[in-house]
């Protein structure tokens, strides 16, 4: 019984691993998420770009070139500085997730099958933010590692 049992055990977390870890990179290559304008970056198409002219950049000052978007350099190190942020955070965040699921779960068996009891524990949990954004690290949005219950403004 004792090997057998540590066998089952091992294997069990085994697979909660590696489901969190699945999930974990289902949220990471989620190419919409990404892929979102920066705040503050130039509201014109590459093609209206195009029909900028020199002229009209050699006479503006270098403060309203900077003023017009961040550079490039700066939206890469975003990028990747909450890329790489988002490593520890996910992880921390689905293991917070799915150990809210099952306390939910107790608490709803616990309650009688009460759902707003499971509810008041699985909302915080599972809801909030996964993937730590570049308007996180600029402070232009806030992180919620804990979700913002139903009654509550989520602004």
């Amino acid at each position: 019984m004792g090997t057998r049992y540590v066998r089952l055990v091992h294997l069990t977390g085994l697979r909660i691993v590696g489901v969190a870890l699945c999930l974990l990179l289902v949220m990471m290559m989620g190419g919409p998420v990404l892929a979102h304008e920066m705040p503050g970056a130039s509201p014109l198409s590459p093609e209206e770009l195009q029909k900028v002219s020199p002229e009209d950049i050699q006479k503006a000052s270098p403060e309203e070139i900077q003023k017009a978007g961040p550079s490039r350099a700066k939206e890469a190190g975003l990028q990747a500085a909450s890329w790489l942020l988002t490593l520890p955070y996910g992880a921390a965040k689905v293991a917070y997730a799915v150990g809210g699921g099952v306390v939910g779960g107790l608490a709803w068996v616990m309650t009688g099958g009460k759902t707003e009891v499971a509810k008041s524990v699985w909302i915080p949990s599972m809801t909030g933010d996964y993937i730590v954004q570049p308007q996180h690290l600029t402070r232009e949005k806030p992180l919620r590692f804990m979700g913002v219950p139903s009654g509550e403004p989520s602004f």
